[in-house]
């Protein structure tokens, strides 16, 4: 063989080795973004499923409250229409969050109102539903943070190079991670209520 065939088969061979390498990566880094994708989409399911409960328990608990705090009457029936939103709408996950975090405030603010009804906070099943929702709570915010974790993984992996070039191409997008809004920031000043 003449060295020039030599040459070009070195040539060749390192030419098709690189790009062997190539392809390898790239598969590589898109199967850690779909990872990373479908772990957001489990987390979310996670959540969602705590939310489902929270929203099971909102009809009790309006119930419950209606027949002591006539007073909190906008505030109940603004519970009742973000729920019914929430479980009848087909809501993208964005829109789920923002009415989420509407509905966490109001149920604050009527936790809080139930302070200046005393029989109320008595009432057995006040007080149960009082403790399931505390649990559930107690579950989302977990739920919360597990997503998270996990969106700041995947937005990590969408805007960090290299895996940034191969999102570009697959179109992915940075996500939102659940914030706090900012009444729920504010110290709630319990004698407003009284």
């Amino acid at each position: 063989m003449s060295s020039t065939v030599i040459i070009l088969l070195v040539v060749f061979g390192v030419f098709f080795g690189i790009l062997i390498i190539t392809g390898i990566i790239v598969a590589i880094l898109y199967n850690s973004l779909i990872d990373k994708k479908n772990q957001v989409d489990y987390a979310f399911g996670g959540m969602d499923v705590m939310l489902k409960k929270r929203y099971d328990l909102i009809p009790n608990l309006v119930r419950t409250v209606q027949k002591y705090a006539i007073h909190e009457r906008e505030l109940l029936e603004k519970i009742t229409s973000l729920r019914s939103q929430a479980i009848h709408s087909n809501l993208s996950n964005e829109e789920k969050v923002d009415l989420d975090n509407q509905l966490s405030g109001t149920i604050g603010q009527i936790m809080v109102a139930v302070e200046s009804y005393p029989d109320l906070k008595a009432n057995q099943n006040f007080l149960h539903l009082q403790a399931s929702l505390n649990e559930v709570e107690e579950q989302i915010s977990a739920a919360r943070r597990a997503y998270n974790a996990t969106v700041t993984d995947y937005n990590n992996g969408v805007e960090m190079f290299p895996t940034n070039i191969i999102a570009g191409m697959m179109r992915l997008k940075r996500k939102q991670v659940f914030t706090i809004v900012a009444p729920e920031r504010q110290n709630i000043n319990v004698g407003e209520f009284w």
